[in-house]
């Protein structure tokens, strides 16, 4: 079953309320993407899913501070997802831990994708993400991709690119909201 803009937004406004079934709902719904956010900010499954439990510790307890715009729910809880992942990555490289050991074969075996449905209007997104982000200059697509995809900080894409870190900033906000403006068309 597809979840929608408007079911996503009625789960989180019942979760400001304290609505714990509405959480369940909002976590079945919800959790396969935000956790694939992490793992790919992480690389590191077992970190993955300690930013994801953080995330959702993060969506309970801000839950009322999410406001209906128009724009994806889902941008609200990928932002969590993402920026918790960020922070997790900036510990880790930090205290220069990396992984040592093998991901286990039984993490591999429980399969959290989502269903066909699901799959199908991902497919459906991703082409539309794809069709927007071709209409940015090609430096500043990349710029989002590494920024939101690969999880560089804006400190790191200003060393990379040579750019000062506010230009970098202001770049990818604008990006933003060129992708928001063509996403909703």
């Amino acid at each position: 079953m597809s979840t929608s803009h408007i079911e996503i937004e009625d789960l989180i406004s019942r979760i400001a309320m304290g609505d714990r079934t509405a959480f369940r709902t909002l976590y079945g719904r919800t959790s396969a993407k935000l956790f694939g956010v992490c793992l790919r900010v992480l690389d590191d499954r077992a970190l993955a899913e300690e930013a994801l439990q953080e995330a959702y510790a993060k969506i309970w307890t801000r839950a009322g501070q999410y406001r209906v715009n128009g724009y994806s729910p889902m941008t609200w809880l990928i932002t969590l997802a993402r920026n918790t992942a960020v922070d997790r990555r900036r510990a880790r490289d930090a205290g220069g831990r990396r992984r040592t050991s093998p991901i286990d074969a039984a993490d591999l075996i429980a399969d959290p994708a989502p269903g066909a449905a699901q799959q199908a209007e991902a497919r459906g997104e991703a082409r539309a993400l794809h069709l927007c982000m071709s209409e940015l200059p090609p430096e500043r697509a990349e710029m989002v991709r590494r920024a939101y995809l690969d999880g560089a900080t804006y400190a790191e894409l200003a060393d990379a690119t040579g750019t000062k870190l506010n230009t970098v900033r202001t770049w990818l906000r604008r990006s933003l909201m060129q992708l928001r403006e063509c996403l909703s068309r």
